[in-house]
């Protein structure tokens, strides 16, 4: 999962907003790669899928603390708010890494991908933050896009893609509590460091009962997982100190545009009409959000 920050309030230069640009679309192509290896790992546990790929993001994790010469404090009144970040940030993960398994990735991906409107929600409890109509005309849009994807009429066959939704409302929920911990002053790395920890402790004890032998090739696919993980938290971080999020978060919805290209490539998959009539709705509330944004901003 990225950690979003926003360092620069002043508007970005031509050539700042490019960068950035180009940033968060090697952010959406790195987070397209990490559900792409999974997926391609095989008929492994999905807990210990999840592990292997923590596991390499807390060495990264670790090694940008030492770095960046960042402690391990968690500062002043963040304590509940950093293990709720944890929770419900792992608890995303692996319910969104068994809907990669159970999904065409690109459905997996926009139901992750919901993510920001959930956390419009979620701020609201966390932060009191009162969202504006448009806001809420959003977040309806997106839920009837997502609707097209779930497919509820299904019946039973729907349960992986509630298992995705569910994915895209822990992210949105964890990324609040960031935003929380921001405002209270807790660096993002040490943020990043204990997500990390927490999922590995979590999973750990599942993936020893559920372990299941590994080919060279399936560990290849869950450290490039990783990797490709940590290509997509870097950048969406670089992203986001170069411009505000009203100027570039549109752009991260490419994400399900690399998982949909890689699907069709290698997987042979493509997405039935419902599935892209739920895509261009989600896309159009969040192109749409960030057009009245960048239209009402000062």
């Amino acid at each position: 999962m990225a950690e979003q920050s926003n360092h620069n309030n002043s508007a970005p230069t031509g050539k700042e907003l490019r960068l950035a640009v180009l940033h968060i679309l090697l952010a959406a192509l790195g987070f397209a790669l990490m559900t792409f290896f999974v997926r391609i790992s095989g008929d492994l546990p999905t807990m210990e899928k999840a592990f292997f790929r923590n596991f390499v993001a807390l060495f990264i994790a670790v090694y940008t603390l030492f770095k960046k010469k960042v402690g391990f404090k968690i500062v002043q009144n963040a304590k509940s708010s950093m293990f709720l970040r944890c929770l419900f940030g792992t608890t995303g993960l692996i319910a969104n890494f068994w809907a990669i398994d159970h999904l065409g990735i690109a459905d997996a991906n926009m139901l992750n991908k919901l993510s920001p409107f959930f956390a419009i929600i979620m701020s609201y409890f966390i932060m009191k933050e009162i969202p504006n109509k448009v806001d809420w005309l959003c977040v309806i849009l997106a839920f009837t896009g997502a609707l097209f994807i779930i497919k509820p009429g299904l019946g039973l066959s729907s349960f992986p893609a509630l298992v995705g939704l569910y994915g895209g409302f822990g992210a949105g929920t964890a990324y609040a509590y960031v935003h929380k911990m921001g405002k209270l002053g807790q660096p993002g790395p040490t943020i990043v460091f204990y997500f990390s920890l927490f999922s590995c402790m979590l999973t750990l004890p599942f993936m020893i009962m559920q372990w299941e032998p590994m080919a060279p090739w399936q560990l290849g696919c869950l450290i490039l997982s990783g990797i490709s993980a940590a290509v997509g938290q870097f950048n969406i971080t670089a992203a986001y100190q170069l411009a505000p999020a009203k100027s570039i978060s549109v752009f991260d919805y490419t994400q399900v545009i690399f998982a949909a290209i890689l699907g069709f490539l290698f997987l042979s998959e493509i997405p039935d009409v419902l599935s892209f009539v739920g895509y261009a709705v989600i896309i159009f509330a969040a192109v749409f959000k960030w057009e009245y944004n960048r239209k009402t901003s000062d």
